[in-house]
């Protein structure tokens, strides 16, 4: 065996060791994939490396969108937007048995449209909707499950921040990310409105029905989310149609939301202060994740291992596609280990070699591939697939982020309801993601029609 290749082994599993013993994942990252060089090049070619690598990397101008889209996050979760897309969800839903969950799942997804984060989604909406539901007597079981899973829309309803890490990974189109992710999003919404159906006919005690609203109550609630919406449709609807770049349009997308929430009174120094505190928090985070995400791919790239992994998944007797369903399975289990964003820059270098060379290389035409489909299109679907699973890592244990931060909000009950309740919405999952391998079709069509 190669040398360097062996190297690369041992960088795997002291990965993993450092991530089971709880080492943060930017710096088990740096640390391995400095070694790693320095053992195979020598310790003088990583002080080189790291003369120009930092500002190679964050000089990149599709970055640039990361700060943005959090800042908008950041601003939408305190300036009110959150209490008007339940109080209008719930105007709409909440009428009905189960109607204040699904209530909590439309709130999720709209302000998942606003901010892009499914862990401000699971915390803002949790705030919000856990009040709601146990004054309304809803089962321990159902309400944090819904809140939980409701938080997982964040990351895939466009805006998305991990959508754009993922799409400079791979080197695609960060607008064709976003038109990809819209139609899997809503069958998202749609399932987990189902799954609440389905829980409160089989248990009609867990989710009583809520007060039907006056007319006015209903016009009331229902205009005041006009303005999300409006920024919805400039943000995303100016992305679609090329009135402006990514970058351009989270700038716009942050200075309506700071403008909704000043007119409104919900913003004053005080919490403009802390939202630009909390984006250049988060964006150092993820900077510091993707700078050790690219010493670690330098290592392995010396050391041979993605190669050596696709080789060897391509003279595998598996099928194509049983490849793909395990690589997703082991997207699944790390997400037991790691954070969404992680596991994107972790895992995204060692897979996407592998699906390449599954599906033909890289200039394969759609009719001789193995997935029915170019290189361009199968960046798109494995994507948007990646991302679903990645979701799954915030609500499954041991780690569950999002089971975390609505177990922090419901202190009265106790962690394993909460998994129990997810539960249901994991199948929902892993439904939606057999519907879009059966049927790539529902992500690459509307990519098509609007770049066609």
């Amino acid at each position: 065996m190669d040398p360097n290749l062996l190297y690369g082994i041992f960088g795997v599993f002291g990965l993993v060791g450092l991530i089971v013993i709880r080492m943060p994942i930017a710096y088990a990252m740096i640390i391995v994939g400095g070694v790693g060089i320095s053992v195979i090049d020598g310790p003088l070619i990583i002080l080189n490396q790291l003369k120009d690598l930092a500002y190679g990397q964050f000089s990149i101008y599709d970055l640039t969108v990361v700060p943005m889209f959090v800042l908008m996050g950041a601003i939408a979760s305190r300036a009110g937007l959150s209490q008007d897309l339940f109080r209008a969800a719930n105007a709409w839903f909440g009428w009905m048995r189960g109607g204040v969950a699904m209530s909590a799942i439309a709130a999720c997804a709209g302000f998942g449209a606003v901010c892009g984060s499914s862990l401000a989604t699971a915390s803002t909406m949790g705030q919000v909707a856990l009040p709601e539901l146990k004054r309304y007597k809803y089962s321990d079981q159902l309400a944090t499950g819904t809140l939980a899973a409701g938080g997982v829309l964040g990351i895939l309803i466009p805006p998305s921040v991990v959508l754009v890490i993922y799409a400079i990974i791979v080197e695609t189109n960060v607008v064709t990310m976003f038109m990809a992710a819209f139609i899997p999003g809503l069958i998202a919404v749609v399932l987990f409105l189902t799954t609440i159906a389905i829980y409160v006919a089989v248990r009609p005690d867990s989710g009583p029905k809520g007060v039907v609203p006056t007319r006015k109550e209903f016009v009331d609630a229902t205009v005041r989310i006009f303005p999300v919406l409006g920024i919805f449709i400039v943000v995303i609807g100016g992305i679609y149609f090329g009135f402006f770049n990514p970058t351009p349009a989270a700038s716009v997308g942050a200075l309506l939301v700071a403008a909704v929430g000043l007119f409104r009174g919900a913003l004053n120094l005080r919490a403009m202060k802390s939202a630009l505190l909390e984006t250049a928090q988060t964006t150092g985070m993820i900077y510091l994740i993707l700078f050790g995400a690219e010493m670690l791919k330098i290592f392995m790239s010396r050391g041979g291992v993605p190669q050596a992994m696709a080789e060897w998944m391509v003279q595998s007797p598996l099928e194509p596609m049983t490849i793909l369903i395990l690589l997703l399975f082991a997207l699944i289990l790390l997400g037991c280990l790691m954070d969404s964003l992680s596991m994107i820059l972790l895992a995204i270098p060692f897979f996407w070699p592998v699906i390449v060379q599954l599906n033909g290389g890289d200039d394969v035409l759609a009719a001789n591939s193995a997935f029915g489909m170019n290189a361009e299109d199968l960046k798109i679907w494995f994507g948007i697939l990646a991302l679903i699973v990645v979701e799954l890592g915030l609500i499954t244990p041991p780690v569950g982020m999002n089971v975390f931060i609505i177990s922090a909000l419901a202190k009265d009950v106790p962690m394993s309801d909460t998994f129990l309740g997810v539960a249901p919405f994991f199948v929902a999952e892993l439904v939606r993601i057999a519907i879009l391998i059966a049927f790539p079709a529902l992500t690459l069509w509307l990519p098509s029609v609007l770049s066609g």
